[in-house]
Order: structure tokens, then C-alpha cells, then sequence
């Protein structure tokens, strides 16, 4: 999983400049839970890694150029741009 995750990691970073590799990290870490809960919670069966990994890229691809301008209204994802400050 370490794999997938350091590969996600590098396209979102690809696509976002102004997140620090340990932001990008953290927010494909959190993209791939919240797919992983809310499909479980749909009761859906579990499709693998391979699926998860798919919507995770299509995601960053439609949404990581404005992930650093994220402004969280839950408690959950209030820490995800916090210390995002652009890098220098």
C-alpha cells in the first residue's frame, strides 16, 4: 500500500505545487479513507485497491490543482490546510 500511496502522492503533486509532499500525502491518505468509508457505509462490497486507487486519481486529477484553497466547515478535514501554507 506504501507504494500506491507514494504513487498517488507524486500525481497530486504533479498537478498541485503549492502543496509540501507531506500535505499531498496527507490529503491522498484522506481521499482514499473517505472512499473507502463511505462506500462501506453505502454497504457496498469492497472492490480492492485497485478500485480505490482509480477514484483517488480521478479525483486528483479533477480536484488537486485547488486542494491547497480547501477552506474545511467539518472538524475532520480542519487540519488538512492548516500548516499548507505554499512553499517557498
Amino acid at each position: 500500500m506504501e507504494t500506491i500511496f507514494k504513487r498517488l502522492t507524486e500525481e497530486l503533486l504533479a498537478v498541485n505545487n503549492e502543496l509540501s509532499a507531506e500535505a499531498a500525502r496527507t490529503w491522498v491518505e484522506g481521499l482514499w479513507e473517505d472512499f473507502e468509508t463511505t462506500r462501506a457505509k453505502a454497504g457496498r462490497e469492497y472492490k480492492g485497491q485497485e478500485v480505490t486507487e482509480q477514484i483517488v486519481l480521478k479525483w486528483i486529477k479533477q480536484y488537486g490543482p485547488h486542494l491547497h484553497k480547501y477552506a474545511p466547515k467539518q472538524e475532520k478535514f480542519a487540519h488538512l490546510n492548516q500548516e499548507n501554507q505554499p512553499k517557498n
